[in-house]
């Protein structure tokens, strides 16, 4: 799944290839994407031109003149790129299509069609979209503090990964971006949330927002199938240190790196430098 980085990425291309762009036609061959329908996405999008493209966590918030915003969320595989002949044969996976004034048109892949588009009047999408209203602080310093952290992790005996997964903690944190914050802060991913000391606490928020700017830098992870809406790859899977390096070693220590299941998630760490929870915790 494309976490903060990776939606990031798309939104950066996309704006560019977007803006300014006028919607003539829509169509879809799985409607089940589009959940207010063909027909209601036709009514309130066709002859609105789209004006920008914001991010709120995973989710894209493509603005559109009229009030509206389309609220995309990319799931497992979603992906979007800009065909500049609407004629021309559709990719694989193109499941929704939005056709433009100068012949162009934006178009939406999913080969697992688990990505969902709402359309919202511009800022009640905190309020539509469920996601959106539970969701936490973007990792940034000036939105993510280490006091609201401590507090959300007091109140939670799971394990670290698991909540720091939770969007309502962090906005944007996915499974690749925990097990390296984890290891970076030397922590156990099994690790009770509310074990964890102040300094502990300081170590993960500070890794967390360090590796997501430092992802978004080169452009995302392509582990699987991710590109962005210019068709490329990112970059961060050179630096990845423990996630997929099951087996290898630890570049801080030299101890193999093992892979486990979190909350039914592989999860890769380092046993050595992520000392595992004791019995008392």
């Amino acid at each position: 799944m494309p976490e903060l980085p990776e939606v990031e990425t798309v939104r950066r291309t996309l704006t560019g290839l977007i803006k300014g762009k006028q919607i003539v036609a829509i169509g879809t061959d799985w409607e089940a994407i589009l959940r207010d329908g063909l027909d209601e996405v036709r009514e309130r999008l066709v002859g609105q031109t789209f004006t920008g493209v914001d991010r709120r966590g995973k989710y894209l918030l493509l603005r559109l003149t009229g009030g509206w915003t389309l609220v995309s969320h990319l799931r497992m595989e979603g992906k979007y790129m800009l065909a500049t002949d609407h004629e021309s044969p559709h990719a694989r996976w193109t499941h929704v299509w939005f056709t433009f004034a100068d012949g162009s048109e934006l178009r939406y892949m999913d080969s697992r069609k688990f990505g969902r588009m709402n359309v919202v009047r511009t800022g009640t999408e905190n309020v539509a979209i469920s996601g959106l209203a539970s969701m936490g602080p973007e990792p940034v310093a000036t939105d993510f503090t280490v006091a609201d952290f401590s507090a959300k992790l007091a109140k939670h005996k799971k394990a670290i990964k698991s909540v720091i997964l939770d969007q309502s903690t962090v906005a944007g944190v996915g499974n690749i971006y925990a097990d390296e914050s984890l290891w970076r802060a030397r922590i156990h991913p099994e690790r009770p949330a509310n074990s964890l000391t102040p300094a502990e606490v300081t170590r993960l928020h500070d890794a967390i927002i360090a590796i997501m700017a430092e992802s978004i830098k080169l452009r995302g992870t392509t582990v699987h199938s991710y590109v962005d809406a210019q068709g490329k790859q990112g970059g961060f899977q050179d630096r990845l240190v423990v996630y997929g390096h099951q087996g290898t070693p630890c570049p801080r220590c030299g101890t193999k790196i093992e892979k486990i299941k979190v909350g039914g998630r592989g999860t890769h760490f380092c046993p050595h430098c992520q000392v595992a929870p004791t019995s008392a915790e």
